[in-house]
């Protein structure tokens, strides 16, 4: 069962262009899955890594591809969990459209620590959401708040590593690490579980959300730009710290998924950002629910 809920919203989305968004819900059992997008707009092919002229010209002739910046809201049993929370833009106007405050937030589980991210962690300075748990892979925390890390970028390149240190300590105890699964161990037990996507950033991680036989995974920052790296997952972003890592995970997932029947949904994936994987020739379809 899919609904969709229409709220009147603009966003600046990278400085290229307004677009009004929508919220939109997917039923993964007895799980809401709800899309809060912060926004779309158009990506630059200058961030793919060795897509050659031939590729750019047949997915993206005009020198751009969709792109969007996403939040998911997972509802169950009486719980309210983020996946992420994007800049922060709209997140807190998208929560009050659903009639949720920050305080009725029970759970952020932080797929990396990218500013697009975890930008709607804090506000004002202070933690946005008081009564929350933060999760966040262990791997992903340790790289993010080491100082020997930051010291190796110009000073002016370190605001990610401030920010994610901000984060982390403004969340105190609040903030639980964990060790993500391979995919293929997610157990069938229902819940949310944290599976490797390395590459993007070293502790970059998905959510397999499960319950009963239904299952979906909310791939984070797999890919960015869809309409490229479908047909052609092998070409990275420049915003993967581990350009090849990111790659074999892509691969690994989208071999896993498209196997499997398993939907997906991601943070860079425009409206509807959640549907279905299929293989195609040495690629991959994505195909959004309608």
């Amino acid at each position: 069962m899919k609904k969709t809920v229409f709220i009147s919203l603009l966003v600046i989305f990278c400085s290229v262009r307004l677009a009004a968004q929508e919220l939109y819900s997917h039923r993964v059992g007895n799980n809401e899955v709800i899309l809060l997008s912060e926004g779309e707009g158009e990506g630059d092919t200058g961030i793919l890594i060795d897509a050659t002229p031939n590729i750019i010209e047949t997915y993206a002739p005009d020198g751009t591809f969709p792109m969007a910046t996403n939040v998911f809201l997972v509802k169950r049993h009486g719980k309210n969990i983020l996946i992420d929370t994007g800049y922060g833009r709209k997140l807190f106007e998208n929560l009050a459209a659903l009639g949720l405050n920050p305080e009725d937030i029970h759970e952020i589980m932080l797929t990396h620590m990218h500013g697009d991210h975890i930008g709607g962690l804090l506000k004002d300075g202070q933690r946005a959401f008081p009564e929350a748990r933060l999760i966040v892979s262990k791997a992903e925390h340790d790289y993010w708040t080491s100082t020997e890390q930051m010291n190796l970028l110009p000073e002016d390149k370190r605001g990610n590593f401030r920010q994610a240190m901000e984060v982390v300590e403004k969340y105190g105890e609040d903030v639980q690490l964990i060790d993500p699964l391979k995919i293929e161990e997610v157990p069938a037990r229902c819940g949310i579980h944290p599976v490797e996507a390395y590459g993007h950033t070293p502790g970059h991680i998905g959510f397999m959300i499960v319950c009963g036989t239904d299952r979906m995974l909310v791939w984070g920052d797999l890919a960015h730009a869809m309409a490229v790296q479908m047909p052609h997952p092998e070409i990275a972003v420049t915003y993967d710290i581990d350009p090849e890592t990111a790659v074999k995970s892509r691969l690994y997932i989208l071999r896993y998924v498209s196997s499997n029947n398993i939907p997906v949904a991601g943070m860079h994936i425009p409206y509807p950002a959640l549907g279905e994987i299929t293989g195609e020739g040495t690629g991959y379809v994505f195909t959004p629910f309608d």
